[in-house]
């Protein structure tokens, strides 16, 4: 369990986290979501231990990471989002080298390394050079890395930008067999519908301060309403008029939405028909609409 107990952090001057507090419970995955310089990066390597927070703490299966750092990181995997690794230097040798620091002698190092490299689909690539190695490998050496200690908590920090499609299918089955394993995963990232996919609860950070925590489920409950998708070959100041008369109307392109539109489809489809409609159908609200609806009212 993962516990972010009153964090607040300043680099000089500027206050980058503010009295930030959530937990991460044992089998459940956590979306932390918020803008660039929102203070994700900077919350989640406070607490695996790499930068100290002015104020508050963190809490590793009960163990603080400020005043217990050596028993609290054992039991913590992390995955950054530009993993930093010494270049010249084959995989398999780097690993062994870095599982000496967990009291893990050369030859069960080596074999834990092959099997851990199977793991995360490396297999094959041990005695490549770290500098040969792709964003995304990287990425999965770090993460093997990360299970040396086998940690009941981990950290995914933005692990799928860069990746291709099946480096983040990769990741997001990686979580869920966590998940399902009863770890505790908080799971950073830009790409909103891969959070939705997975996690159980969002929470969303905005200018350093922790503006609002949800459950999936609520999230989807408050998304119910329905709005309708007019695609038209041409839009017109008069179509747009007509649409208005339905609901609030955005505009994008040749698309109009009309927001939690009341109107049968049928009867918008047969009014807005003089415009020569292409597509017409209704649509609903997912996480990124919910997240910008949240950090508006900030």
């Amino acid at each position: 369990m993962i516990q972010i107990e009153n964090v607040s952090k300043n680099f000089g001057k500027r206050k980058v986290l503010d009295n930030v507090s959530f937990s991460v419970n044992n089998g459940e995955i956590v979306g932390f979501v918020g803008l660039n310089g929102a203070g994700k990066t900077t919350t989640i390597r406070i607490a695996v231990g790499t930068i100290s927070p002015n104020s508050g703490d963190v809490y590793i299966d009960g163990y603080s990471i400020t005043r217990e750092k050596k028993i609290a990181s054992r039991n913590i995997g992390w995955v950054p989002e530009f993993p930093i690794f010494e270049q010249d230097v084959k995989a398999l040798d780097y690993f062994v080298y870095i599982a000496g620091y967990y009291g893990i002698s050369a030859k069960e190092a080596t074999e834990l390394g092959k099997k851990l490299f199977e793991e995360v689909g490396l297999s094959g690539r041990e005695k490549d050079k770290l500098a040969n190695y792709s964003q995304g490998m990287k990425k999965r050496f770090a993460l093997a890395v990360s299970l040396i200690s086998n940690p009941k908590n981990f950290l995914f920090d933005e692990v799928l930008n860069g990746l291709d499609p099946q480096g983040i299918q990769f990741f997001r089955d990686m979580a869920l067999k966590m998940k399902r394993e009863g770890k505790a995963i908080l799971f950073s990232s830009h790409i909103l519908a891969e959070v939705e996919a997975i996690a159980d609860k969002v929470v969303f950070i905005h200018k350093g301060k922790i503006v609002k925590v949800s459950t999936i489920d609520e999230i989807r409950r408050s998304l119910t309403s329905k709005s309708l998708r007019v695609v038209l070959s041409n839009i017109t100041k008069e179509a747009i008029e007509e649409a208005s008369k339905f609901g609030e109307v955005e505009v994008n392109g040749n698309v109009i939405i009309i927001k939690d539109c009341k109107a049968d489809l049928t009867h918008v489809s047969n009014v807005m028909s003089k415009y020569q409609v292409l597509e017409i159908g209704w649509t609903t609200g997912n996480l990124e609409e919910y997240f910008f609806k949240v950090i508006s009212g900030v």
